[in-house]
């Protein structure tokens, strides 16, 4: 085989060599079936494995509480956005870090009233806000968030005090590190940016919320969090490949010592990458440095000319997808719990070596 590239893309993004290699060898004869498991019924004994076994996992990666439950469900994040208003009530409260929170809260609108309670794109988005720097509405109904901005490098390091349901999209974090469940009523993530391919959303959600709908009835029955959850995430016909694969990234981050060691990787990766760029007289950090994040590191050259040759000399070196998103132009890294050390130590050695 060709050398594997270092895959610093923001999504789809890196998933565990071992998770890769274990459908490699099962794609054809899943578990010796005698058949792939994109060619099982979702109805069969052995596709219900799959996702209970998914579910297990998650489970106890997060020490979920009997209060929420685990539920697969499609159409990404974004989806979720219109489902979140359609399902908790108009009203909602946003804080707006980036550009999926912008289009959170812009969806939010269309479905009634919502409110944008505090915003940073006045100053590019560098800055997560801490909780006396924004007041919550007398009619919110919840409190929305995104935890971690791919796009601007930005990313919580603590979970917002609301004093109302708390809803947040955790889409390029989760799995990422150790989380109290309780302080959520809904956490919800497209997988493809740190624990599987495109195509799943996953939510950890409070079951208050998943088994008694309390919308209007004008929102059909499959945008409703009970019939999704009553059904197992099976009212609809689910990306059974997508949630075997989840299944094999959780097991595989349990293999790992669980979120707790997770987290430590993620911070030693983060921290050296970041050192290096401090250092660069060449390159300038985009987020505030008490919000950077430790998923998407963002950055920028003096030139677009000195970043084009850098990208370039990546190329070289086997390194893809640091070229940073086309609404903000500079320089991006993605490293999410599967990208290797060695790849960062690569990407900082390309740095330190780099002089325009």
């Amino acid at each position: 085989m060709t050398e594997r590239v270092h895959n610093f893309n923001a999504g789809p993004a890196a998933l565990p060599f071992s998770v890769l290699s274990t459908v490699h060898q099962q794609l054809l004869n899943y578990d010796d079936h005698g058949l792939s498991l994109m060619e099982m019924s979702h109805r069969s004994s052995e596709f219900q494995a799959v996702i209970d076994g998914a579910q297990a996992a998650l489970t106890e990666l997060y020490n979920i509480p009997d209060t929420h439950e685990v539920m697969f469900l499609q159409g990404g994040a974004s989806l979720q956005f219109a489902m979140i208003p359609m399902n908790l009530g108009a009203g909602g409260d946003y804080l707006n870090t980036g550009t999926w929170s912008t289009r959170a809260v812009a969806e939010a609108k269309t479905i009634g009233s919502a409110q944008e309670i505090w915003s940073d794109a006045h100053n590019g988005f560098k800055s997560i806000p801490q909780d006396h720097e924004w007041t919550l509405s007398d009619t919110a109904r919840y409190l929305h968030y995104t935890s971690n901005n791919t796009i601007y490098g930005t990313q919580y390091h603590h979970v917002p005090h609301a004093g109302v349901p708390l809803v947040t999209d955790m889409s390029s974090d989760f799995l990422s590190r150790p989380l109290n469940i309780s302080d959520f009523a809904l956490i919800y993530a497209g997988a493809q940016k740190n624990i599987g391919p495109s195509g799943v959303t996953v939510l950890i959600i409070k079951k208050s919320i998943s088994r008694s709908f309390i919308g209007e009835e004008r929102v059909p029955k499959i945008l409703r969090y009970p019939t999704q959850a009553e059904k197992g995430s099976m009212y609809n016909t689910p990306n059974t490949f997508g949630i075997w694969v989840i299944k094999l990234v959780a097991e595989h981050v349990l293999s790992m010592g669980g979120l707790t060691a997770v987290d430590a990787q993620n911070q030693a990766k983060a921290k050296q990458l970041y050192s290096v760029i401090d250092e660069h007289p060449l390159c300038d950090g985009h987020a505030a440095k008490n919000s950077r994040s430790l998923m998407n590191v963002t950055f920028r050259m003096q030139t677009p000319e000195q970043e084009a040759r850098f990208l370039e000399r990546c190329g070289e070196l086997n390194m893809i997808g640091l070229k940073g998103h086309r609404s903000v132009g500079g320089l991006r890294a993605s490293i999410y719990n599967a990208v290797p050390t060695a790849s960062v130590d690569r990407l900082c050695d390309a740095l330190s070596s780099f002089s325009g």
